[in-house]
């Protein structure tokens, strides 16, 4: 027979007066209604009880006394439903779950304070033996709850407990969000962990938890941290805008990721370290302040069908013992390379596509063990650099365009390569420049801007069935010192004799052949190249078989150019951006200014002086990035550009950290950016105050050398606040020289700013009420126009924040109609932007 609620309420008859009261009165299993009020007392549940809102959601608040928990249960099979909870201070929990305690919270609101549960230590045992295990354990389960502004921690799990959280909030908190120690058990689904000063998560000790569709973000520290020997499996799962690593794994644990997302983390995206082993499975790591992996230790990491993009450092960096397996995986947009291993380490490359990287595609250095089969590399400074003693194992691999060289094997590295085609490297396709073992059996080498295949003094390789096509130089060539042996390989049409054979050097080619080439072989003095029918013991000094010109040359792989654009469409383009009317006025006058130095040179007349180099000073947010993509568009739809792409960089991408690192990291930008444009930002960060001489005065002038080196085929904008640019053409002779024209972008006006903020909202399919707009443009109204004003970053903040706390009222509505989920209205406004009601008298 069912007992009828106990009742609290501020008078009444039968009612209880205090919730406390209330307990005392209770009995096992009973549940107590409170009615809407402030009850300041602290609760303690030591038998198993329902303790509920009578009206409701937010209609009964909680407030202990300084010092005191606000909710202590220290039974099992509680349940507290729709209350708001405030906590009482830092240094006690607001609901305190004691060991072997339950408890279930659903709809509530826990605000300036944390939840702690606390179990029996892993290792205790139990006397009773219809409980086992059961005893010492404290379980937890949380349903559509919040955890709003606490210190330290949000929520803390130790000891044994078991947890299961759906639909959680945790925000605002001045330390981690969630914190498991010991033998805890957690299971999350639709966790949401936002503002923390620290990491969003973090385990150790034996801690197990269990992610699914959760989102940690905005952390102070990394999203998760793994310490010790804990584990943790998460599936859809978002870490973004984490302060440090985005997962953080070290220790012994162990980690599984399975189509989760890591966006934005100001360090690297992945750091695993010491004996701890990630596992990925269809994830994104993208936009990584650092590394998007970055692996040492011992540690062990398996990506498959990852996606990771864009990194200021390597994509993948590898050191100490660590075992890194990358299978189907793209890389793509790194700074430096895109998969850089060293020390002892071992990484493998299965089926990846590498893409837009400013170094090397995979840089094996140092005693690391790289193999890299079925690959395709694209766009990259050096495809593959061999430097590592323990040989570097390519197989069936594609090199598509590095702007210098397809393959170089340096100095004490080595190489065992097979079936793998480069294509149109800028430079040579292979160089080999090391004594040690370099062995290359079949593919093919199309296209090159220098020699098919370097051996440099001292190299010795051994290549077979080779086909080199179509290379602006030499097909083969062996310098001063060289040796090799050379089977069944062959050249065709080399713009340069095939074969170039250097003083004292003895490399021995064995049935090769030559087709369509100006002259088959030049020697220097001294050279003494062997020649020999393919198999036959004895030297044949002119061996060389010559096929008819008629012979078909080896297919080259379509490489798709970047799509043409109409000038006209791309000045519309520019004419369609909000605001910016000197910017368009002086841009406009600069594309007339170069159609006409196109006409001049195709009547035959001199082209007047003109630099292209830009100079753009303005605040952050003026669309200083925007109008310099278009443009090298524009030049290009000129035919000035061969390209017209940007790369983008910073002084953390042009200046090493070290003597001798700085040079090759400017050359690497400035290469990555030929046929197109070279972007500075905040380019003024090269000169130092007060005029101290650092590795950014080297970056400068590396800077000047490669724009003249290269004056047809790059253009350079340096960005920054206007104040400073002056600061930084000063710097070099060469840079006043060169950059003579700046373009000035003013701040936004409100009117823009609101434009700006209703072509998002256009864009992702909202519309702002009358009321919106107009508290809006009051808002930009207030707004100081100050250095460093965010402008259009500004604006755009604003409408995400916007349709942040629309989706959050929308949330709460019952039943919301097509209409109100594309509103946007006043009271979604920031809190500093929303309109103050007026009184109705």
């Amino acid at each position: 027979m069912n007992r009828p609620a106990l009742h609290v309420a501020a008078k009444g008859r039968g009612a209880h007066r205090s919730i406390a009261d209330a307990v005392r009165a209770a009995t096992p299993g009973d549940t107590i209604l409170v009615d809407p009020g402030t009850y300041r007392e602290s609760v303690r549940l030591d038998h198993p009880l329902t303790l509920c809102a009578a009206a409701g959601p937010g209609t009964v608040e909680l407030r202990p006394a300084p010092g005191a928990p606000a909710l202590t249960v220290g039974a099992a099979h509680c349940e507290v439903r729709d209350l708001l909870v405030y906590g009482g201070d830092d240094s006690t929990p607001t609901v305190e779950i004691l060991a072997r305690g339950g408890l279930v919270l659903r709809d509530t609101v826990i605000r300036g304070g944390r939840i702690e549960a606390r179990g029996g230590p892993a290792e205790s045992t139990t006397a009773d033996p219809e409980l086992g295990e059961q005893s010492s354990t404290t379980a937890l389960v949380l349903n559509d709850c919040r955890i709003e502004g606490a210190g330290q921690v949000g929520l803390h799990l130790s000891g044994r407990v078991r947890a299961e959280l759906t639909d959680v909030r945790i925000t605002a908190v001045d330390g981690t969000g969630v914190l498991l120690s010991g033998a805890v058990e957690l299971a999350a689904r639709r966790l949401w962990v936002h503002g923390t000063s620290g990491s969003g998560l973090r385990a150790w000790g034996s801690a197990r938890a269990v992610l699914a569709d959760c989102r940690i973000e905005a952390t102070g520290r990394s999203g998760l941290l793994l310490e010790d020997s804990a584990e943790l499996a998460a599936t859809d799962t978002l870490l973004a805008l984490a302060g440090a690593a985005g997962v953080q794994a070290i220790g012994g644990t162990r980690v599984r990721l399975t189509d989760c997302r890591i966006e934005g983390p100001a360090a690297s995206g992945l750091v695993v370290r010491d004996d701890a082993a990630l596992v990925a499975d269809g994830c994104l790591i993208r936009g990584a302040g650092a590394n998007l992996l970055l692996a040492g230790g011992d540690s062990s990491v398996e990506l498959t069908d990852c996606r990771l993009v864009t990194a200021r450092f390597s994509a993948v960096h590898a050191a100490g013992g660590a075992r890194v397996l990358l299978e189907r995986c793209q890389l793509r947009d790194s700074a430096e390379h895109g998969v850089h291993a060293v020390g002892d380490a071992m990484v493998r490359l299965v089926g990846c596509d590498l893409l837009d990287v400013a170094m090397s595609g995979v840089h094996a250095a140092e005693q690391a063990g790289v193999e890299v089969h079925d690959c395709r590399i694209t766009s990259a400074d050096t495809g593959i650099r061999a430097g590592s003693t323990a040989a570097t194992d390519v197989a069936g691999c594609v090199v598509d365009r590095p702007a210098r060289v397809g393959v170089d094997v340096t100095t004490g590295g080595g190489l065992t390569m097979a079936d793998t085609r480069i294509v149109a490297a800028g430079a040579a396709g292979i160089v080999v420049d090391t004594a040690e073992e370099v062995r290359i059996t079949g593919g093919a080498i199309q296209g090159s801007g220098g020699s098919g295949l370097v051996a440099w003094t001292g190299s010795r390789p051994q290549v077979s069935d080779l086909t080199i096509a179509d290379t602006t130089k030499n097909g083969v060539f062996v310098a001063e010192g060289a040796s090799g042996l050379f089977t069944r390989c062959e050249v065709r049409a080399a713009g340069y004799p095939a074969l170039h054979v250097g003083r004292g050097a003895d490399p021995v080619f064995d049935g090769c052949r030559v087709l369509d080439s100006p002259q088959e072989l030049s020697t220097d003095d001294g050279a003494k190249p062997t020649f020999l029918d393919a198999g036959t013991p004895a030297p044949a000094p002119l061996a060389l078989t010559s096929a008819p010109s008629g012979t078909p040359a080896p297919a080259v792989p379509d490489i798709h150019p970047e799509p043409d654009e109409s000038l006209d469409d791309l000045l519309g383009e520019l004419a369609g951006l909000v605001g910016l009317d000197r910017v368009k006025h002086d841009v406009g006058a600069l594309v007339k200014l170069m159609q006409t130095v196109r006409r001049r040179e195709e009547a035959g007349l001199p082209a007047p002086p003109l630099s292209r180099h830009l100079v753009f000073a303005g605040n952050p947010g003026t669309g200083k990035t925007t109008v310099a993509r278009l443009y090298g568009r524009l030049l290009r739809a000129l035919g000035l550009l061969r390209r017209g792409h940007l790369v983008e960089v910073d002084r953390s991408a042009l200046v090493g950290e070290y003597v001798g690192h700085t040079g090759p990291k400017t050359t690497a930008a400035v290469t990555s950016a030929l046929g197109g444009v070279l972007f500075i930002d905040e380019a003024y960060s090269l000169v130092p105050h007060g005029g101290g001489n650092d590795f950014g005065q080297e970056a400068i002038a590396t800077l000047v050398k490669l724009m003249e080196d290269h004056r047809d085929d790059v253009v350079v904008i340096a960005a920054g606040y206007p104040d400073e640019m002056g600061r930084f053409v000063a710097a070099n002779p060469g840079l006043a020289s060169r950059f003579s024209r700046t373009l000035h972008f003013v701040d936004y006006d409100s009117e823009e700013l609101l434009s700006i903020v209703e072509h998002q909202a256009d864009s992702h399919r909202y519309e702002l009420t009358a009321a919106a707009r107009s508290g809006l443009g009051a808002y930009f109204d207030t707004l100081p126009r100050a250095e460093g004003f965010g402008n259009g970053r500004l604006a755009r903040q604003v409408f995400q924040e916007m349709t942040e706390r629309q989706a959050q009222r929308v949330a709460e509505m019952a039943e919301a109609s097509p209409a109100e989920l594309v509103l946007l209205e006043a009271g979604d406004l920031p809190p500093s932007a929303a309109p103050v009601p007026s009184r109705v008298e």
